[in-house]
Protein backbone atom coordinates (compact mmCIF):
# COMPACT_ATOMS: atom_id res chain seq x y z
CA UNK A 1 0.00 0.00 0.00
CA UNK A 2 1.41 3.39 -1.02
CA UNK A 3 1.46 6.00 1.73
CA UNK A 4 0.49 9.67 1.40
CA UNK A 5 4.18 10.60 1.25
CA UNK A 6 4.71 8.03 -1.52
CA UNK A 7 1.84 9.55 -3.49
CA UNK A 8 3.09 13.12 -3.06
CA UNK A 9 6.61 12.14 -4.12
CA UNK A 10 5.25 10.29 -7.15
CA UNK A 11 3.18 13.32 -8.13
CA UNK A 12 6.19 15.64 -7.81
CA UNK A 13 8.36 13.31 -9.92
CA UNK A 14 5.87 13.19 -12.79
CA UNK A 15 7.01 15.11 -15.88
CA UNK A 16 6.36 14.49 -19.58
CA UNK A 17 9.03 14.66 -22.26
CA UNK A 18 7.33 14.74 -25.69
CA UNK A 19 9.12 13.03 -28.54
CA UNK A 20 11.60 15.48 -30.18
CA UNK A 21 11.59 17.77 -27.13
CA UNK A 22 14.69 19.28 -25.55
CA UNK A 23 15.32 19.40 -21.81
CA UNK A 24 17.51 20.85 -19.08
CA UNK A 25 17.55 20.05 -15.35
CA UNK A 26 19.51 22.48 -13.17
CA UNK A 27 17.60 24.81 -10.82
CA UNK A 28 14.38 23.29 -12.14
CA UNK A 29 13.18 20.98 -14.90
CA UNK A 30 12.76 22.77 -18.23
CA UNK A 31 11.34 21.11 -21.34
CA UNK A 32 11.21 22.77 -24.76
CA UNK A 33 8.10 21.46 -26.52
CA UNK A 34 8.12 20.71 -30.26
CA UNK A 35 6.01 22.91 -32.53
CA UNK A 36 3.41 20.15 -32.91
CA UNK A 37 2.47 20.73 -29.26
CA UNK A 38 2.52 24.50 -29.52
CA UNK A 39 6.20 25.10 -28.77
CA UNK A 40 7.30 27.11 -25.77
CA UNK A 41 8.99 25.87 -22.61
CA UNK A 42 7.41 24.03 -19.66
CA UNK A 43 8.95 24.38 -16.20
CA UNK A 44 8.42 22.31 -13.05
CA UNK A 45 10.25 20.47 -10.23
CA UNK A 46 12.12 23.35 -8.60
CA UNK A 47 15.01 22.22 -6.38
CA UNK A 48 17.46 25.03 -5.68
CA UNK A 49 19.21 26.90 -2.88
CA UNK A 50 18.73 30.14 -4.85
CA UNK A 51 15.80 32.49 -4.23
CA UNK A 52 12.65 32.46 -6.35
CA UNK A 53 13.64 35.50 -8.43
CA UNK A 54 17.00 33.96 -9.36
CA UNK A 55 15.44 30.61 -10.30
CA UNK A 56 12.81 32.32 -12.45
CA UNK A 57 15.46 34.53 -14.10
CA UNK A 58 17.33 31.37 -15.08
CA UNK A 59 14.17 29.80 -16.54
CA UNK A 60 13.43 32.96 -18.55
CA UNK A 61 17.01 33.22 -19.84
CA UNK A 62 16.96 29.57 -20.94
CA UNK A 63 13.61 30.02 -22.66
CA UNK A 64 14.99 32.99 -24.61
CA UNK A 65 18.20 31.13 -25.50
CA UNK A 66 16.06 28.36 -27.02
CA UNK A 67 14.39 31.02 -29.16
CA UNK A 68 11.02 30.59 -27.46
CA UNK A 69 8.67 33.37 -26.38
CA UNK A 70 6.56 31.67 -23.72
CA UNK A 71 7.32 29.93 -20.41
CA UNK A 72 4.65 27.80 -18.80
CA UNK A 73 5.15 26.66 -15.23
CA UNK A 74 3.32 24.11 -13.07
CA UNK A 75 3.47 24.49 -9.29
CA UNK A 76 3.99 21.60 -6.89
CA UNK A 77 3.95 21.51 -3.09
CA UNK A 78 7.48 20.09 -3.07
CA UNK A 79 9.02 23.02 -5.00
CA UNK A 80 12.03 24.55 -3.27
CA UNK A 81 11.69 27.52 -3.43
CA UNK A 82 8.04 28.13 -4.36
CA UNK A 83 7.89 30.30 -7.50
CA UNK A 84 4.17 31.09 -7.47
CA UNK A 85 4.32 34.49 -5.78
CA UNK A 86 7.23 35.58 -8.01
CA UNK A 87 5.36 34.48 -11.13
CA UNK A 88 2.33 36.51 -10.07
CA UNK A 89 4.52 39.51 -9.26
CA UNK A 90 5.87 39.44 -12.82
CA UNK A 91 2.42 39.30 -14.36
CA UNK A 92 2.17 35.59 -15.18
CA UNK A 93 -1.33 34.47 -16.14
CA UNK A 94 -2.93 31.65 -14.15
CA UNK A 95 -4.14 29.37 -16.95
CA UNK A 96 -5.24 26.10 -15.35
CA UNK A 97 -5.58 24.08 -12.15
CA UNK A 98 -5.44 20.31 -11.80
CA UNK A 99 -6.33 18.23 -8.77
CA UNK A 100 -3.96 15.43 -7.78
CA UNK A 101 -5.91 12.22 -7.17
CA UNK A 102 -4.83 8.72 -6.21
CA UNK A 103 -6.59 5.46 -5.45
CA UNK A 104 -5.61 1.82 -4.85
CA UNK A 105 -6.57 0.21 -8.14
CA UNK A 106 -8.43 -2.67 -6.48
CA UNK A 107 -10.64 -0.18 -4.60
CA UNK A 108 -11.74 1.95 -7.55
CA UNK A 109 -15.40 1.67 -8.50
CA UNK A 110 -16.37 3.15 -11.86
CA UNK A 111 -19.96 3.29 -13.09
CA UNK A 112 -19.55 2.69 -16.83
CA UNK A 113 -22.81 2.76 -18.82
CA UNK A 114 -23.41 0.03 -21.40
CA UNK A 115 -23.07 2.24 -24.50
CA UNK A 116 -19.32 2.96 -24.65
CA UNK A 117 -16.75 0.28 -25.43
CA UNK A 118 -13.02 0.48 -24.69
CA UNK A 119 -9.99 -1.14 -26.28
CA UNK A 120 -6.20 -1.09 -26.06
CA UNK A 121 -4.51 0.62 -29.01
CA UNK A 122 -2.39 -1.75 -31.12
CA UNK A 123 -2.96 -0.83 -34.78
CA UNK A 124 -2.18 2.03 -37.15
CA UNK A 125 -5.87 2.74 -37.69
CA UNK A 126 -6.40 3.05 -33.94
CA UNK A 127 -3.46 5.48 -33.72
CA UNK A 128 -5.06 7.52 -36.50
CA UNK A 129 -8.31 7.61 -34.50
CA UNK A 130 -6.45 8.68 -31.34
CA UNK A 131 -4.84 11.54 -33.27
CA UNK A 132 -8.22 12.64 -34.63
CA UNK A 133 -9.37 13.06 -31.02
CA UNK A 134 -6.22 14.70 -29.66
CA UNK A 135 -5.92 17.33 -32.41
CA UNK A 136 -9.15 19.24 -31.62
CA UNK A 137 -9.16 18.59 -27.87
CA UNK A 138 -5.56 19.59 -27.23
CA UNK A 139 -5.35 22.03 -30.18
CA UNK A 140 -2.25 20.37 -31.57
CA UNK A 141 -1.06 19.68 -35.09
CA UNK A 142 -2.02 16.36 -36.70
CA UNK A 143 0.55 13.65 -37.27
CA UNK A 144 1.61 12.92 -40.84
CA UNK A 145 1.87 9.32 -42.07
CA UNK A 146 5.45 8.95 -40.86
CA UNK A 147 4.49 10.41 -37.50
CA UNK A 148 1.60 7.97 -37.19
CA UNK A 149 3.93 5.04 -37.87
CA UNK A 150 6.45 6.31 -35.32
CA UNK A 151 3.65 6.73 -32.80
CA UNK A 152 2.44 3.18 -33.41
CA UNK A 153 5.94 1.79 -32.90
CA UNK A 154 6.27 3.69 -29.63
CA UNK A 155 2.85 2.57 -28.39
CA UNK A 156 3.32 -1.10 -29.26
CA UNK A 157 6.92 -1.38 -28.04
CA UNK A 158 6.16 0.17 -24.65
CA UNK A 159 3.02 -1.96 -24.32
CA UNK A 160 5.10 -5.07 -24.99
CA UNK A 161 7.61 -3.85 -22.40
CA UNK A 162 4.82 -3.42 -19.85
CA UNK A 163 5.51 0.26 -19.20
CA UNK A 164 2.79 2.11 -21.15
CA UNK A 165 -0.62 1.61 -22.69
CA UNK A 166 -2.98 3.74 -24.78
CA UNK A 167 -6.74 3.21 -24.65
CA UNK A 168 -9.50 4.19 -27.06
CA UNK A 169 -13.26 4.34 -26.36
CA UNK A 170 -16.12 4.26 -28.86
CA UNK A 171 -19.75 5.28 -28.94
CA UNK A 172 -21.86 3.72 -31.69
CA UNK A 173 -18.65 2.33 -33.16
CA UNK A 174 -16.97 5.73 -33.53
CA UNK A 175 -13.79 6.62 -31.62
CA UNK A 176 -14.59 9.52 -29.27
CA UNK A 177 -12.27 9.30 -26.25
CA UNK A 178 -8.72 8.28 -25.42
CA UNK A 179 -6.17 8.25 -22.63
CA UNK A 180 -2.87 6.67 -21.66
CA UNK A 181 -1.16 5.14 -18.66
CA UNK A 182 2.47 4.74 -17.62
CA UNK A 183 3.68 2.30 -14.97
CA UNK A 184 6.37 3.67 -12.62
CA UNK A 185 7.34 2.13 -9.25
CA UNK A 186 3.97 0.48 -8.74
CA UNK A 187 2.02 3.59 -9.76
CA UNK A 188 -0.15 3.89 -12.83
CA UNK A 189 0.16 7.47 -14.08
CA UNK A 190 -3.07 8.18 -15.96
CA UNK A 191 -2.55 10.91 -18.55
CA UNK A 192 -3.78 12.49 -21.77
CA UNK A 193 -7.49 11.86 -21.33
CA UNK A 194 -9.44 13.56 -24.13
CA UNK A 195 -13.05 13.25 -25.27
CA UNK A 196 -14.59 14.89 -28.32
CA UNK A 197 -16.95 17.64 -27.23
CA UNK A 198 -20.10 16.21 -28.79
CA UNK A 199 -19.57 12.89 -26.97
CA UNK A 200 -19.08 14.21 -23.45
CA UNK A 201 -21.44 13.17 -20.68
CA UNK A 202 -22.16 9.72 -22.14
CA UNK A 203 -19.61 7.65 -20.23
CA UNK A 204 -16.75 7.49 -22.73
CA UNK A 205 -14.24 8.97 -20.29
CA UNK A 206 -15.37 6.51 -17.62
CA UNK A 207 -14.86 3.64 -20.06
CA UNK A 208 -11.33 4.88 -20.81
CA UNK A 209 -10.63 5.23 -17.08
CA UNK A 210 -11.87 1.73 -16.28
CA UNK A 211 -9.87 0.15 -19.10
CA UNK A 212 -6.69 1.95 -18.09
CA UNK A 213 -7.10 0.68 -14.53
CA UNK A 214 -7.65 -2.87 -15.78
CA UNK A 215 -4.56 -2.74 -17.99
CA UNK A 216 -2.47 -1.07 -15.28
CA UNK A 217 -3.34 -3.79 -12.77
CA UNK A 218 -2.36 -6.45 -15.31
CA UNK A 219 1.02 -4.68 -15.66
CA UNK A 220 1.63 -4.78 -11.92
CA UNK A 221 0.51 -1.33 -10.79
CA UNK A 222 -1.08 -1.01 -7.34
CA UNK A 223 -2.05 2.66 -7.15
CA UNK A 224 -3.54 4.92 -9.80
CA UNK A 225 -2.31 8.52 -9.89
CA UNK A 226 -4.02 11.15 -12.01
CA UNK A 227 -4.08 14.93 -12.32
CA UNK A 228 -7.65 15.83 -13.22
CA UNK A 229 -9.08 19.17 -14.25
CA UNK A 230 -11.34 20.51 -11.55
CA UNK A 231 -14.15 21.33 -13.99
CA UNK A 232 -14.19 18.05 -15.93
CA UNK A 233 -12.67 14.78 -14.71
CA UNK A 234 -12.28 15.63 -11.01
CA UNK A 235 -15.94 14.95 -10.06
CA UNK A 236 -15.85 11.60 -11.89
CA UNK A 237 -12.66 10.60 -10.11
CA UNK A 238 -14.13 11.49 -6.71
CA UNK A 239 -17.19 9.35 -7.38
CA UNK A 240 -14.92 6.47 -8.42
CA UNK A 241 -13.21 6.48 -5.02
CA UNK A 242 -10.13 8.58 -5.73
CA UNK A 243 -8.75 10.73 -2.90
CA UNK A 244 -7.76 14.37 -3.46
CA UNK A 245 -4.16 15.09 -2.42
CA UNK A 246 -3.89 18.75 -3.40
CA UNK A 247 -3.81 20.99 -6.44
CA UNK A 248 -1.21 22.09 -8.99
CA UNK A 249 -1.60 25.38 -10.84
CA UNK A 250 -0.37 26.32 -14.29
CA UNK A 251 0.98 29.78 -15.20
CA UNK A 252 1.94 31.36 -18.52
CA UNK A 253 4.60 34.06 -18.77
CA UNK A 254 5.62 35.85 -21.95
CA UNK A 255 9.39 36.33 -22.07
Amino acid sequence: MHTTDDILRASAAWVWFPRDSEREKTELQLVRYPERFGGGVRGSQVDSDADAATVLDHAIDRTRSWGERELRFWTNASDRPDLEAELRRRGAEHTDTVAVFACPIDRASIDVPPEPTAEVVRTLEQVREVDAINVPVWQQQPLDEEGLRIELEEITSTLDAGTHARVLARLDGRAVSTGGCTIVDGFARLWGAATLEHARGRGAYRAVLAERLRVSASLGAETALVKGRTATSAPILERAGFTHYGDERGYRLGV
